[in-house]
């Protein structure tokens, strides 16, 4: 009898029995842990086959898979309310703490949820971050705040579908506000804002905000050829004038300052940006900024992989709300894109020297895969066409232009 006993505990420690016993069935026939460990083997497919961005693809699909093994239950999160009294008045305050004892919910609470992680990763871009390019041709940083268009669209869009489809869908101002940032492209600006105004909905902003940043190579070249004639594709710009080193360590400085007179709730994400940048334009500092730009973000790039794959477990993925996100945060990325476009060709009309439409699209601060993009797709039309460098000036100012956007919806939300 101790036998069988013993045997049934081990039947009931597999993961057959686990999927079996899903409550999240799909279709009635397909448990959902399966369907997105399913989703999980397409992202490392992508990712290892077809090459999108497997910095990104390949910890987020093996984080999702590690995610919904059932029993093991790797990506559980406890979350505890808590109180605070503010000393100005005294008044009491709620906030939420997040533990775990679990593989990836440790790494989820630790860099995630506390928002430590997105600034770490910024850090790191502004020391590989060269601002050269904005700097020799200024008016581009006009496209990386065209861009950011899509946030402030989606903004408004997911509170209309709160109120036309109040059933299905049911979005707060800050919930709004949380997706419409996925339109900048940016997935470490996208979690900084979901931890401060939407936490419950961090796992699929998060998710959203990587997965789209890591399909740019197939969702923009659609749009910006149905944008563009092949003639404006064609376009060649003229080479870019040199910057001065004083002028690259001023900059960072100028932003910061900027920053702090104007929008002090976008600091903690410029400041880590800046400051890095600083540490790599000075040139004394090179083992901090070398640390930023190699160990320090491949680290934390693994870490938070794993961290947004940890949230396409089932029962917090498979919801309405969640797939609201996906299509408002692909209607924020696309409208960004086309904002980016469609001003650069408004420019053009008072431009002697023009600029190419394309370089528009990397307003978005996918860096630097939008710039690639945009060189790619300009090179179908004119293959002498390189437009790399003067793609990196709308992309770079994407990513000022997404920080500046979470401060701005921060302080109206806060």
């Amino acid at each position: 009898m101790d036998i069988l006993g013993s045997l049934l505990d081990l039947w009931h420690s597999t993961g057959v029995y686990g999927f079996s016993q899903s409550s999240n069935m799909v279709f009635g026939i397909l448990p959902g842990e399966l369907l997105m460990i399913i989703i999980g083997m397409i992202l490392l497919y992508l990712g290892i086959v077809k090459g999108f961005e497997p910095l990104l693809l390949i910890p987020i699909g093996f984080g999702g898979i590690l995610a919904n093994i059932p029993i093991a239950d790797m990506a559980h999160v406890s979350e505890v309310i808590m109180q605070g009294v503010n000393q100005d008045g005294g008044s009491v305050f709620q906030y939420t703490m997040h533990y775990s004892d679990k593989f990836l919910g440790i790494i989820y609470s630790g860099g995630v949820a506390s928002g430590l992680f997105p600034l770490l990763i910024f850090m790191g871009v502004g020391a590989m971050t060269d601002f050269g390019p904005l700097l020799a041709n200024p008016k581009t940083l006009l496209l990386g705040a065209a861009a950011q268009f899509g946030i402030f669209t989606t903004l408004i869009g997911a509170l209309i579908l709160t109120k036309y489809f109040p059933d299905v869908i049911n979005y707060s101002l800050k919930d709004a506000s949380a997706i419409g940032i996925i339109g900048g492209a940016d997935g470490p600006t996208a979690i900084y804002v979901a931890t401060k105004l939407a936490p419950d909905l961090l796992g699929a902003i998060a998710v959203a905000a990587y997965s789209y940043m890591a399909l740019v190579p197939i969702i923009q070249p659609p749009i910006m050829r149905l944008l563009t004639t092949k003639n404006e594709r064609a376009i060649v710009m003229k080479q870019l004038r040199h910057v001065s080193k004083r002028e690259k360590i001023v900059f960072p400085l100028v932003v910061l300052s900027l920053c702090i007179l104007l929008l002090p709730d976008a600091t903690p994400l410029i400041g880590a940006l800046m400051f890095g940048n600083l540490a790599k334009e000075c040139g004394v500092v090179d083992r901090l900024s070398d640390t930023m730009q190699n160990a320090l973000i491949n680290i934390v790039t693994i870490m938070l992989g794993l961290s947004v794959g940890s949230k396409l477990a089932a029962e917090k993925f498979l919801k309405t709300e969640t797939l609201g996100i996906l299509a408002l945060g692909l209607a924020a990325f696309a409208v960004g894109t086309a904002a980016g476009l469609l001003l650069a060709k408004v420019m053009n009309l008072f431009l002697k020297d023009k600029i190419n439409p394309l370089i528009g699209s990397a307003g978005v601060s996918a860096v630097p895969m939008a710039a690639r993009v945009a060189n790619k797709v300009g090179q179908e039309s004119n293959p002498h066409n390189f437009l790399l460098m003067h793609a990196m000036g709308p992309n770079v100012a994407g990513v000022i232009g997404s920080a500046v956007a979470a401060g701005v919806l921060i302080a109206l939300n806060l």
